[in-house]
């Protein structure tokens, strides 16, 4: 009798459910339900599993399934992965996108945090949005065992649908190759706004994924931008940082992930950064130059807040404008360090108003006190200045403020 097991059980998983499907010649459907909330939801879980069951043309087979209080939406997907190991069928089970995901990203947004949550751990989805990342990345690569990736994509394409992010950018760390089209192929068509792709190396890599993307949107419809953020993993991505940052008008941002690019150097990596300094810098360079968003790589000790916000000083000093985490307790940190300072805030209030003044004027020169502001001196102010009010160290008001005071 062929099997197929999907999904997590165990005494530390959550949200989530084992199935194990056999498929029979004959005897009907055979169900054996086991769950941690069978009192309340048995009957539920039960007529799930027969409704996907008779969906997907499964008329004789033995389903046992080990519950750990999965959603509708992680069942779904669970059965729905253990019906395509069995067969050929070419039906999906999508849920209906709730109205709360219909959001839309833009390029110039902030990316300073983003949280990566494994795709194969539905207990991380449901309350990630509730930490108020910038961004969350539902990965379908490193931290995904390469005989669960099929799995895991359907898991997240149900998760992009059914599960309030409250307005973090929708992010995807897709898989290297032909896997990773193959991701795309599931995933684009259910609002990802943003595509980080893993390990690359050159721009032809950029342009097969974003090729891809437009294909697949120009297919079904779908208007709308799908951003683009490169991962730099290797010394050859560092020496091609320039022709990667430009390789597409999608690219928005450029990350680095330090683990890979020290073990391809065959160094370790340490908190001080001296390994690794050259490629981070290239990457700012780059970046910059290209007119995108360089983000740093995760801090990898979730227990040391104090080493994390010296990291984020550190990365900001540099250039960079944004960093991953692999804890929710890491974002508000990431969030101090990436927000202006005081000093910054009231030196970009002053640059933003005494421009704003020239203009009423007419006059052609900025200038504050004896110092001439520049066009480029004055869009970091302003960016400062957006940034602030967006944190609530502002109010949108603030130049009515500003003058009220004088």
């Amino acid at each position: 009798m062929k099997q197929a097991i999907t999904g997590n059980a165990g005494p530390k998983v959550r949200s989530d459910i084992e199935v194990t499907l056999e498929l029979a010649d004959s005897g009907g459907i055979e169900l054996n339900i086991k769950s941690k909330v069978k009192s309340m939801y048995g009957k539920a879980i039960e007529e799930q599993c027969r409704f996907l069951l008779d969906y997907f043309g499964i008329a004789n087979a033995r389903l046992s399934v080990n519950d750990s209080g999965a959603l509708p939406f992680v069942i779904a997907a669970r059965i729905e992965a253990a019906v395509r190991a069995l067969t050929e069928t070419t039906k999906t089970f999508v849920p209906e996108m709730i109205p709360e995901n219909l959001y839309n990203s833009s390029r110039s947004r902030f990316r300073f945090s983003r949280l990566y949550l494994p795709g194969n751990s539905p207990g991380m989805f449901l309350n990630a949005g509730l930490h108020s990342p910038d961004g969350i990345i539902l990965d379908l690569e490193d931290s995904v065992a390469p005989d669960r990736k099929d799995e895991a994509r359907i898991l997240v394409r149900n998760a992009l649908r059914v599960v309030n992010f409250y307005g973090a950018e929708r992010m995807v760390r897709i898989n290297q190759g032909e896997r990773g089209l193959e991701d795309l192929v599931a995933l684009i068509p259910h609002n990802v706004q943003l595509v980080l792709i893993p390990k690359c190396e050159n721009a032809e890599t950029v342009r097969t994924v974003d090729n891809k993307i437009k294909e697949i949107k120009a297919g079904s419809g779908q208007t709308g931008t799908v951003f683009l953020m490169p991962i730099i993993e290797s010394a050859a991505g560092v020496e091609h940082a320039t022709e990667i940052a430009t390789a597409s008008e999608s690219v928005v941002a450029m990350a680095i992930g330090l683990e890979d690019y020290t073990a391809d150097l065959g160094v370790q990596r340490t908190k001080e950064g001296k390994e690794s300094l050259y490629a981070r810098n290239r990457l700012v360079v780059a970046s910059k130059a290209a007119g995108i968003q360089p983000i740093d790589s995760v801090f990898s000790d979730v227990g040391d807040m104090d080493g994390l916000l010296q990291n984020v000083l550190s990365s900001k000093a540099m250039g960079f404008e944004g960093m991953g985490c692999i804890h929710p307790r890491q974002i508000a940190v990431i969030r101090e360090g990436f927000s202006p300072s005081p000093e910054e805030t009231d030196k970009a209030k002053k640059i933003v108003i005494a421009y704003r003044d020239a203009l009423e004027k007419g006059l052609g020169v900025v200038a504050l006190g004896t110092k001439m502001i520049d066009p480029p001196v004055v869009a970091r102010a302003e960016k400062t200045i957006t940034l602030a009010v967006r944190l609530g160290l502002l109010p949108e008001n603030w130049i009515e403020v500003e003058k009220s005071k004088n």
